[in-house]
């Protein structure tokens, strides 16, 4: 299913590298795992460790590659790929990352084949980062979900989530194989306006590379990401003015948003960051909000 380059993996002798994954093919609003493995490959240096077999694991009917046609002849072909590259962070910390296509089939198979990998290679902890479109807006810090094979991975992150049941994905199954397997995993979801989910959001992966680099300590360079996430902004809020319904609905959930804020014990808990309200005290403040509310249907 895969081959190993033994020469790159001889480099990674006793290094127990953290595994990043960013695949393409399931939910990612804004493009935000996408936009965050190319700014990893573009401005780091990264050799090739791992190679899938992709025959093995994709839906060609499903998921046509593209082709390029110029004029009598067939030019190009954006082959498909699922890769796991080493990369050299900017203080030459090397760690992994895993990124191409989602695979179609053979998923229990393919999860195996990730297990293989982390333990050959030592991984001590696996992250995954995407985005998931929510109703926020885009003028308020972008918000996370944190989930994790233990608990005390995700600590310091709020949970907006009760028990619900959603499609799965690839990359969900490899965290959760591996934390029955006994391996640390993680994962951000970045909270992505829902009217750019499809549009490329630069600021989704800023966020998500921030994530990932409090949770490691390796040194992503996110922040270079800011002169395009704030291009795009502007973008959106050019969009904004031209058009009075677009604006009515962010100024809808803008207020949504702030008053949920004022509800929260601490402000930063609606961007994940630590210090964390107990369950004790959101239910309070959400009681004490509520009852503050006019009620919408008076007695006659």
């Amino acid at each position: 299913m895969y081959t190993v380059d033994e020469q790159v993996a001889a480099s990674l002798r006793s290094a127990e590298p953290t595994l990043l994954h960013a695949v393409r093919g399931f939910v990612d609003a804004g493009n935000a795992g996408q936009v965050a493995a190319e700014h990893l490959t573009e401005r780091f240096d990264t050799r090739r460790l791992v190679t899938f077999d992709v025959d093995e694991l994709l839906d060609y009917r499903s998921r046509r590659p593209l082709m390029t046609f110029d004029a009598a002849r067939w030019s190009d072909y954006d082959q498909p790929e699922l890769v796991v590259d080493v990369v050299r962070d900017a203080e030459n910390v090397p760690f992994l990352l895993l990124h191409g296509m989602e695979p179609d089939v053979r998923w229990e198979a393919w999860t195996r084949a990730m297990r293989e990998i982390v333990e050959r290679f030592a991984v001590p902890l696996t992250v995954g980062v995407h985005g998931i479109p929510m109703g926020v807006p885009h003028t308020r810090p972008l918000g996370v979900t944190a989930h994790g094979t233990r608990t005390e991975l995700v600590a310091d992150h709020l949970s907006w989530f009760g028990t619900v049941q959603v499609p799965a994905s690839a990359s969900a199954l490899l965290e959760y194989r591996l934390g029955r397997w006994g391996h640390d995993a993680m994962g951000f979801a970045v909270h992505v306006p829902h009217y750019l989910a499809q549009a490329s959001y630069p600021r989704a992966a800023l966020v998500a590379l921030e994530q990932v680099q409090r949770t490691t300590g390796l040194d992503l360079q996110a922040d270079a990401l800011e002169a395009a996430a704030v291009e795009a902004t502007e973008q959106v809020e050019q969009q904004v003015a031209d058009s009075p319904e677009i604006a009515a609905v962010v100024r809808a959930l803008e207020q949504q948003h702030d008053n949920l804020a004022r509800v929260l014990p601490r402000p930063d808990a609606l961007v994940g960051q630590a210090g964390l309200p107990t369950a004790e005290e959101l239910g309070a403040q959400f009681e004490e909000y509520l009852a503050q509310q006019p009620d919408e249907h008076p007695d006659e």
